[in-house]
């Protein structure tokens, strides 16, 4: 019967249970947040995390089974280095965080208002800490957004001058160089010329003032210009936009600030012409006119057809009296031109001098009462036919003729002439004669 022999030994089995990462060091043993650490040991391999003390480090490469590196986060003093695997966590290596002295590299903006109030973002490095930041001497309100980003308030400058300041920023680690931050001037403007313009804009205007370089904006009212160019730092033009009636503030706005002058541009509606009196005159010119309408005020040309007014008088807002100017027979447009823009026409008539070439008959009884027809040009618009000085009473029967009944006067010659508003014609001779004797 066989025995077993239950006191022979067992062959032992491998263990399969991976070891622990290790660190045998690192490399360099100190810095500032921020200094990429080289860690050489064993079990590197699928590392899922570096720490410094407590802090994870925000970036690590797995070189090899043997090699990381890795980013030193924000920390300070003296804190162990751990690599952590799903095998399990290393020994720890001592590093040493040294402060370093904080650098601004940019700011954004980098110039202002004098009256500050704005946010400032410096950006740079080793600004964990940080106790002070100043625009110069004075001391700025900020917040440490990270090691490389702070937002700080812009003082506002007692006293001008106007012009760069150095920012700095403070930590334990020292005071960083100066940046230069400029302080800008509130602009300030003084006139707009012209001061008024057509409620359709796209008219320009010069702006007069100081402080417009770096002009971000003009307005007018709340309407932003269509256009605007700096010409210097005292003087910029703009085109008007779309506005009005009535006045509104212009304003100018640069990285200084936004205007607060009382400057006002006045939008005016377009001129409206509704009558000529009279509507017609001689080709000469040189009679007067009254034209009526609306918006008439402040006239800068009363034109008939293209040719302008020898003279005009802006009588109200409603009336302007004008001299014809000299043209040639036909009818011309007539418009007004004011700053607010062009009006309507109206129309106005030049009539040549009237001619008269017969009378049939051309004579009759002293006692008159007779009909005799005139024959000549321009006879449409005749408001009066005189023998000698004495009107008598006509019909016009077409440019070329009208009918007139003599007035009774003196035996003899009379000269008989027409009237128009074009002028009055040369005379032709009519003769009367006295009544036969019994």
């Amino acid at each position: 019967m066989e025995r077993s022999d239950s006191s022979m030994p067992h062959a032992t089995q491998p263990s399969t249970a991976a070891a622990a990462p290790a660190i045998t060091t690192r490399s360099p043993s100190s810095g500032a947040a921020g200094t990429v650490v080289t860690l050489t040991g064993t079990g590197f391999t699928n590392a899922t995390a570096v720490k410094f003390g407590g802090a994870l480090s925000a970036s690590f490469t797995v070189v090899s089974a043997t090699g990381i590196t890795a980013v030193a986060p924000a920390g300070a003093g003296t804190v162990q280095i751990t690599v952590t695997t799903p095998d399990g966590t290393s020994n720890g290596v001592g590093f040493t965080y040294t402060i370093a002295t904080p650098t601004i590299s940019s700011l954004a903006p980098n110039q202002g208002s004098v009256e500050g109030g704005n946010a400032v973002m410096l950006t740079g490095t080793g600004f964990t800490g940080a106790t002070s930041v100043r625009f110069g001497t004075l001391a700025a309100a900020f917040t440490v957004v990270s090691d490389t980003q702070v937002t700080a308030i812009a003082p506002a400058v007692p006293a001008v001058p106007v012009g760069p300041v150095n920012v700095t920023i403070t930590t334990p680690g020292g005071t960083s160089a100066g940046i230069p931050y400029t302080y800008v001037a509130v602009p300030v403007l003084g006139s707009v010329a012209p001061a008024q313009g057509p409620l359709a804009g796209g008219n320009s205007v010069t702006l007069s003032g100081t402080g417009f370089t770096g002009t971000t904006s003009v307005r007018f009212g709340v309407n932003a210009a269509i256009a605007f160019t700096v010409v210097s730092a005292t003087q910029l033009t703009a085109v008007v936009p779309t506005g009005g009636p009535g006045p509104v503030a212009v304003m100018v706005t640069t990285p200084g600030g936004t205007s607060s002058q009382a400057v006002s541009y006045y939008y005016l509606g377009a001129p409206v012409l509704n009558s000529v009196i009279p509507g017609s005159g001689q080709v000469g010119g040189g009679n007067s006119v009254t034209l009526t309408g609306a918006n008439l005020l402040q006239a800068t040309a009363v034109r008939f057809g293209s040719t302008a007014a020898t003279a005009y008088t802006t009588l109200s807002a409603t009336e302007i009296r004008a001299t014809v100017p000299p043209g040639v027979s036909g009818t011309v447009p007539v418009n007004v031109t004011t700053p607010g823009g062009t009006s309507n026409s109206v129309a106005y008539l030049y009539l040549s001098t009237p001619v008269v070439v017969g009378l049939v008959p051309d004579r009759g009884p002293s006692a008159g009462g007779n009909t005799v027809t005139v024959t000549g040009s321009g006879l449409t618009y005749t408001t009066a036919v005189l023998f000698g000085s004495v009107s008598a009473g006509f019909s016009v029967v077409s440019d070329t003729q009208l009918t007139t009944t003599a007035p009774p006067g003196a035996v003899g010659a009379a000269t008989v002439t027409v009237v128009t508003p074009g002028g009055t014609s040369i005379g032709v001779p009519y003769t009367r004669f006295g009544s036969p004797a019994i």
